[in-house]
């Protein structure tokens, strides 16, 4: 185990330790893939899935540019960063010939992914759409997922007015394309309001920098995600079986804030804990990814990973122990066993 250091935060020069991520694409049997991988491929592997419209780049990139989480992240795992069909960088427009793929499809997607780099046992986080892909592979492919990182996750079928709103959505982007009325609806998916801003606001640089990535996707490609999701079943009463551990994070201000209460509720309290984030929407990565360090740092802790001194947390983070349920700091919570927890950050520092 590493030596921590004595200092008050963690220095960490991102830009000479990150190397450019090796780009795949892989083909399977329901069509090409991409993945960008970063990282020692000797090391543990962690495999993130964006939520609808975005890639790793506009979903994961506060998140490990956070020079904290960097460190926790990039010194345990080598990460994949798997990207729905046609959202990847520079992503051609998929043919309108090939058929629509499926949850099930994707889930089956990412198994053929991990057979090719000959990964068994892997950590998964995804956000909204994506930490439904995740989930439902954790459940066909139990074996092959250690824990479950999930963000304003999704797992119930769409209710009437959300399969109806993204109709709606769906048909936008069929006929005209990613207009400004479908980047409005995607924003609202994404962050809260004080960020998106308005009258008494202007729009934060996270928004716009989103607004920008929207505008790079191919339209149809991100209309095939949405047809997938909207067609997405109930998850629910298979995830009590789901022993693997799982750390859900939601903004209080998701539009699935609900759906991730839910989503606790059904699995197994022995092996999942829940952080609450207030003032936050659904992107909790870029959003706010200060507040998932210290979860992620106990939660990885069960699985015998570095972890940090905690005088290398750094005093920008919205938690500090002081800010955490007690719960988490048990021993139970660092080994087998995550009791649900639930964590409000404030927005004072």
């Amino acid at each position: 185990m590493a030596d921590s250091t004595p200092t008050d935060s963690v220095s960490v020069d991102i830009d000479s330790i990150s190397p450019s991520p090796k780009e795949h694409i892989i083909r399977t049997c329901h069509g090409s893939v991409s993945v960008a991988v970063y990282g020692d491929q000797d090391k543990p592997a962690l495999i993130t899935y964006p939520d609808l419209g975005l890639n790793y780049v506009s979903c994961f990139q506060g998140l490990l540019f956070c020079p904290e989480a960097y460190y926790l992240l990039l010194h345990n795992f080598c990460i994949y960063h798997i990207s729905p069909p046609g959202h990847e960088l520079g992503a051609a427009a998929i043919d309108p010939d090939y058929p629509v793929l499926s949850v099930d499809d994707l889930a089956d997607q990412i198994a053929e992914v991990l057979n090719f780099f000959g990964l068994n046992a892997v950590m998964c986080m995804g956000v909204t759409a994506g930490a439904y892909i995740l989930t439902l592979f954790a459940m066909k492919y139990r074996q092959r997922v250690l824990g479950l990182i999930l963000v304003s996750p999704l797992c119930k079928e769409p209710s009437w007015s959300e399969w109806l709103y993204n109709k709606v959505m769906s048909n936008l982007l069929y006929f005209y394309g990613m207009c400004g009325v479908v980047k409005e609806i995607l924003l609202k998916r994404y962050f809260s309001k004080e960020i998106r801003g308005g009258t008494q606001f202007p729009e934060s640089d996270i928004v716009k920098a989103c607004r920008r990535s929207l505008d790079e996707r191919q339209s149809l490609n991100v209309w095939r995600f949405l047809e997938a999701i909207n067609g997405r079943p109930d998850l629910s009463e298979g995830l009590r079986n789901l022993h693997c551990r799982s750390l859900i994070f939601v903004g209080d201000m998701s539009p699935y804030h609900s759906e991730s209460l839910h989503i606790t509720k059904k699995l197994d309290r022995r092996f999942s804990a829940l952080v609450e984030v207030q003032a936050c929407g659904s992107m909790v990565t870029e959003e706010q990814p200060h507040a998932m360090l210290i979860p992620m740092e106990y939660f990885l802790m069960g699985y015998g990973l570095y972890r940090p001194s905690r005088k290398s947390v750094s005093p920008r983070s919205p938690l500090s122990p002081s800010c955490i349920s007690p719960e988490l700091f048990s021993p139970e919570s660092m080994g087998l066993k995550l009791k649900p927890i639930k964590t409000r950050i404030t927005g004072e520092i």
